[in-house]
């Protein structure tokens, strides 16, 4: 059983082993005596325990975890021997500088707050890219002009997680230097005049890149060549969630603040938005649900984009991650909940017969049937499915529908006409879709024969637009003629089904009901107009087209022979001999 120490180190709580302590502190120790004249000794001393702290931290797992001989012994092999690069300075005082090969590592990412105009992001990227800042600099301007200002908040996100470098390790590891003894000694003397430029690792250095040249294969060499192309792979898709995630993320937030700020003001598009068959939530809680639903997902890629290209991203914490989980189940559960809703807005039909009645029109009466518009509501008849919303005369909002349709019914125990109007609607029940279809507003007007029908029906702005239609069924008596003005095309039913008969597009002729079908006796024959007939076959490998004229006794002929035009007054021919044309004359 062995004994375990709490120590401090620089600020850090760290339960050691008392062996792994005691080596710990002799290492510690050595290295004070290394500075005993060093200037800057105590910040030098300092960095150096900041940097074993930070390599502990990454070594333990947990809380309790206790550090042993085996963790101590690798923060020396990182950190080095205070003997392996101790120089006497006074021996090269007056030596030339040697050249030296500077140890190199993988840079990290910190934000360089001592170059910088905001936040140091900038020159912090242009540390880890090996770009100049001005650079960096000039890239979030433009980026920013272009995206309308919505690329500041990926500027934003990088100040947040991005940590600042504030020690001398975390400016060695934002240049790629080795954070080892030897550097935080060099760095800190920089700042006194550059006296510790003449403290070179030279000796130190030239051992390991003999032991290194020395032990490296053939197979070692392959091994870092995949390693290296493995970890650019790593990093592309890094590149590849942050740019997705951001622009994903970028969109939500300009959706959010463009449909969302809507529901604050009285738009027409907003108007058209709430009557519609959409779920019935405010608009903006339907955006900021959206927002959440799909944005934290998002959210947590980028971060994880930016955890695969920076190795010491700060974390956001665990109750930040706990509240956006809960906040991304509220936002699932209220999206189901309105779908549910969604679903339910059409869930039943209903057919309301308001008006069935019989005109003073019998079958010895011609019935003119004509479609009437209104300046206010409908200028130019059209049957559409869709609707508009309008201003009555008081000045009320109210919903125009245009899905009118006339159908034709033939009796032969009636002696005058009847007329049918029902409406239609959808609801979430059955009450409320026989309601809305009731309060559908359509009006007609007989003046003598002339039966004028509303182009349009008018709903409250209340009811919504729940597919609401009007069906105008006209039963005529057998015999009556009826004139159907060309408006009415298209209104009228073209769909032959039940007892239901159609006009059969002969708008603006007079047609008599005869044997429960409309005739024209004035009408043209089908085989007056130039039918031409279009024949296309196969035969022996070989592409023939025939087309026919009936009226005019007109044949064009396409083959591998040519092309031929015949007719009774003219015969045309085109081959590869030239254009042959023959007539009567």
């Amino acid at each position: 059983m062995n004994k375990t120490v709490n120590i401090n180190l620089a600020g850090i709580f760290f339960h050691i082993d008392e062996e792994a302590y005691l080596k710990l502190q002799r290492y510690l120790n050595a290295i004070k005596r290394s500075f005993t004249d060093s200037q800057g000794r105590d910040e030098i001393i300092a960095d150096i325990e900041a940097r074993i702290a930070e390599l502990f931290s990454e070594k333990i797992k947990d809380e309790r975890q206790v550090i042993g001989n085996k963790e101590v012994d690798e923060v020396i092999a990182v950190m080095g021997q205070p003997e392996d690069y101790r120089l006497d300075e006074e021996i090269f005082e007056d030596e030339p500088k040697a050249a030296s090969q500077k140890p190199r590592t993988s840079r990290n990412l910190f934000r360089d707050t001592t170059n910088s105009y905001v936040g140091g992001v900038s020159s912090g990227l242009g540390h880890y890219l090996s770009i100049e800042p001005i650079w960096i600099r000039l890239a979030w301007i433009l980026f920013t002009i272009f995206s309308s200002g919505a690329f500041v908040l990926i500027y934003i996100a990088f100040w947040i997680f991005v940590p600042e470098a504030k020690t001398t390790a975390d400016f060695l590891a934002m240049k790629g230097e080795a954070v080892n003894i030897s550097n935080i000694e060099k760095k800190i003397k920089e700042g006194f005049d550059d006296v510790a430029d003449t403290v070179k690792n030279v000796d130190y250095q030239k051992y390991s890149d003999k032991v290194k040249n020395s032990s490296t294969t053939f197979f070692e060499a392959l091994g870092d060549v995949l390693l290296v192309i493995l970890k650019i792979f790593v990093k592309l898709i890094g590149v590849f969630l942050i740019i997705v995630a951001g622009v994903t993320l970028i969109s939500l937030f300009i959706g959010l603040f463009t449909l969302g700020t809507f529901g604050f003001m009285d738009t027409p598009w907003v108007e058209y938005f709430e009557v519609s068959n959409h779920p019935e939530v405010p608009l903006w809680l339907l955006s900021l649900t959206v927002f959440f639903a799909v944005g934290i997902p998002f959210f947590f890629l980028f971060i994880l984009g930016l955890r695969i290209l920076i190795s010491n991203l700060k974390s956001i914490g665990t109750p930040a991650k706990l509240g956006l989980l809960g906040v991304w189940i509220i936002s699932i559960i209220g999206l189901t909940v309105i779908g549910v809703r969604q679903a339910t807005l059409e869930a039943y039909d209903a057919e309301v017969i308001t008006e069935k009645q019989l005109l003073p029109v019998t079958s010895k009466d011609t019935l003119t049937i004509k479609m009437e518009s209104n300046n206010r509501y409908v200028k130019h008849l059209k049957h559409r499915n869709d609707y508009k919303i309008k201003r009555d005369a008081q000045g009320n909002r109210i919903i125009v529908i245009q899905d009118i349709e006339l159908y034709f019914k033939t009796s032969k125990r009636d002696s005058m006409v009847g007329i049918t109007i029902e409406k239609k609607a959808e609801g979430r029940s059955y009450d409320e879709a026989s309601q809305r279809a009731e309060e559908l507003d359509y009006a007609y007007e007989l003046d003598g024969n002339h039966l004028l029908l509303n182009g349009y029906a008018i709903t409250e702005y209340a009811s919504k637009h729940r597919d609401q239609e009007v069906n105008v069924i006209l039963t005529l008596p057998e015999g009556i003629t009826v004139f159907a003005d060309e408006n009415t095309s298209g209104f009228n039913n073209s769909w032959k089904y039940d007892d239901y008969i159609t006009i059969d597009n002969k708008e603006g002729e007079y047609i008599k009901v005869v044997d429960g079908k409309f005739e024209c006796e004035n009408c043209p024959e089908e085989g007056e107009e130039n039918d031409w007939e279009y024949n296309e076959w196969q035969d022996d490998d070989e592409v023939k087209i025939n087309i026919n004229s009936d009226d005019q006794n007109t044949n064009l002929k396409i083959d591998e022979e040519g092309v031929r035009l015949k007719s009774e007054e003219v015969d045309i021919k085109i081959d590869e001999n030239g254009i042959e044309i023959k007539t009567d004359n």
